[in-house]
């Protein structure tokens, strides 16, 4: 990966990105590539001498480094770790994660994960499914391990309780706070993520390993990739818009073209009613929804990317 200057930020910024070196340990796969497109993934080995990311893009994976940093100085006792690389085998693979946090309850030993994030007030208030899917690979990976030695649960396997992510907000505002109702009331939250079954997790991660193995296989023998789905490339919904054939400027954007062709019927016959009365026509635009992972500077391997790049013609593409 090649990092760029093209901002001319301070060198020592540049430095730390360049020598921020990341490791998923002695595993095939990490959580955050399980989760994520195994099209990226293959991609990213494919083009990881060629890729290209300028330092000013890493500012906010900076601050999210040196927050990690800071809080893993807190002292590991017999009912906490801090920063834990996990390991698991599923379906022949090895799988890890590194857990940021976990506490454990001194009367029964169950476990709660912590997990860091830098991130928005918006990412606190919607929520992210990603964050969700996270924790809950690493509630699988926590409790397919035992409790440290030097613990009262040293023989038990960990069991899993409850799942927080621990939400620093960069761009929290004290006046928004005050006003809003639904808006976080101070800059560090603890959000609440739902805890699937094990059956659910491991349904989940079971799908997951089958389906990047079966695109590395693909890859390796064809030289074939899969294709991004939507919800991957944070695709927007699609919309069909309503407006009157002499102007550009949508009358009303809709979810759907049943919607529009309804509301397109009701604007003219309220026109009609108006004198004098507008004969110009309407049209119904379809929009379709961007691909906000791919425009937005969200993928190190978009510029190489043909699904991007091309599009996606009669439902095949050259990769």
């Amino acid at each position: 990966m090649k990092i760029t200057n093209k901002f001319g930020l301070p060198q020592p910024f540049v430095d730390f990105i360049k020598n921020d070196k990341y490791s998923r340990g002695d595993a095939d796969i990490s959580v955050t590539s399980l989760i994520d497109s195994p099209r990226v993934a293959l991609m990213r080995q494919k083009h990881q001498d060629e890729i290209e990311i300028d330092a000013v893009d890493q500012i906010w994976s900076l601050f999210g480094t040196s927050v990690h940093a800071i809080l893993e100085r807190s002292e590991d006792t017999m009912f906490s770790e801090t920063e834990q690389r996990l390991y698991a085998e599923v379906n022949g693979w090895k799988f890890s994660g590194a857990i940021d946090r976990q506490e454990i309850d001194k009367k029964d030993g169950s476990v709660n994960i912590i997990d860091y994030k830098v991130t928005s007030v918006w990412s606190v208030i919607f929520g992210k499914v990603e964050w969700e899917r996270q924790l809950n690979c690493y509630a699988y990976l926590c409790e397919q391990n035992y409790h440290a030695v030097f613990t009262p649960f040293s023989k038990e396997k960990k069991k899993v309780n409850k799942l927080n992510i621990c939400a620093i907000l960069r761009d929290w505002n004290r006046r928004d706070a005050e006003k809003k109702e639904d808006y976080p009331k101070t800059p560090v939250v603890l959000v609440d993520i739902p805890l699937w079954t094990p059956e659910e997790r491991k349904k989940y991660i079971n799908e997951r390993i089958s389906l990047h193995q079966n695109a590395q296989i693909n890859y390796d023998l064809h030289n074939k990739l899969p294709l991004c789905s939507d919800d991957e490339r944070w695709k927007k919904k699609d919309s069909w818009a309503v407006r009157k054939k002499a102007q550009k400027r949508a009358l009303r954007v809709l979810d759907t073209e049943e919607e529009a062709i309804k509301y397109m019927e009701w604007h003219k016959n309220t026109d009609s009613a108006y004198m004098p009365k507008y004969t110009g026509g309407y049209e119904i635009d379809f929009r379709q929804g961007e691909y906000n992972r791919c425009k937005g500077n969200y993928c190190s391997v978009a510029d190489f990317c043909q699904q991007y790049n091309k599009g996606v013609k009669n439902g095949k593409e050259e990769n």
